[in-house]
C-alpha cells in the first residue's frame, strides 16, 4: 500500500461536483438574503434621511408659515425665498424640497394646502407646483405688479453695490420678461449703477 498524505488524497469527480453545487447554492442564498436586507433597510434609511434633513432645516433658521388671514404679501414672499434658500443650501432633491416646505405650513396655511392636495393629481405635487400655487394664494397680483414697476425704476442710489445687487436679484423675479437673458440682466444692472461706477466700468473696457 502506498503511503499517501491525507492532503494529497485525490478527490473524485462526483465529490467535486457536489461541492461546487453546494457552494453555488450557498452563494445564491447569500445574494437573495442581501437583496431582502436591502429592501428592508431602504425605507429605514429614507426615513432617517428625512429626519436629518428636517433637523438641518430647523438648525439653519427655517420658520413656520401659518398663513393667517390677510397675511402681508411681502412676508409670504420673504418666507418662500428664505425657505428655498435654506433648502437649497442643504442640497436637497426636488422631492425633499417639496416635502420640507409643506412640513413648515401650519394652521390656516396647512389647512389650505390640504384642500389643494385633495384636488390635485399626485404626479403634479412637486416643488414647482407648490411654489406657483403658494405665490398665487399668498402673493397677490397687485404685489407682483408693484414689484415689477419697482424693478423698472430701480437704481443704486445711496445703496452699496451689494445692497443694490440683492434688491436687483429679488425684484428681477417679477420682471423676467424684461431680463430674459443673462446679457439683458447685466445691461440693466449696469444702467442702474451710480454714474461714477459706470464711468469706471467704461474705462476698464478701453
Amino acid at each position: 500500500m502506498s503511503n499517501l498524505d491525507a492532503s494529497e488524497t485525490p478527490i473524485s469527480p462526483a465529490t467535486e461536483t457536489e461541492s461546487q453545487s453546494r457552494l453555488a447554492g450557498d452563494d445564491a442564498l447569500s445574494q437573495a438574503m442581501l437583496r431582502i436586507l436591502e429592501r428592508v433597510a431602504k425605507p429605514y434609511s429614507g426615513a432617517r434621511g428625512c429626519r436629518l434633513v428636517t433637523e438641518q432645516l430647523w438648525s439653519n433658521g427655517a420658520e413656520l408659515f401659518r398663513g393667517v388671514t390677510k397675511v402681508d404679501p411681502s412676508a409670504a414672499e420673504y418666507w418662500l425665498e428664505a425657505t428655498e434658500r435654506i433648502i437649497n443650501d442643504l442640497d436637497c432633491t426636488h422631492k425633499q424640497k417639496f416635502k420640507e416646505a409643506v412640513s413648515l405650513l401650519h394652521d390656516e396655511a396647512y389647512q389650505w394646502w390640504l384642500t389643494v392636495e385633495e384636488g390635485t393629481q399626485f404626479y403634479r405635487l412637486t416643488w414647482d407646483f407648490f411654489k406657483a400655487t403658494f405665490q398665487s394664494k399668498y402673493v397677490v397680483a397687485s404685489y407682483v405688479d408693484a414689484c415689477s414697476r419697482e424693478f423698472m425704476n430701480l437704481t443704486q442710489g445711496d445703496r452699496s453695490v451689494a445692497e443694490y445687487g440683492a434688491k436687483f436679484l429679488r425684484l428681477s423675479c417679477y420682471a423676467q420678461c424684461m431680463v430674459a437673458s443673462e446679457y439683458e440682466r447685466y445691461v440693466r444692472f449696469e444702467d442702474g449703477l451710480r454714474d461714477s461706477l459706470r464711468v469706471l466700468i467704461a474705462l476698464q473696457r478701453e
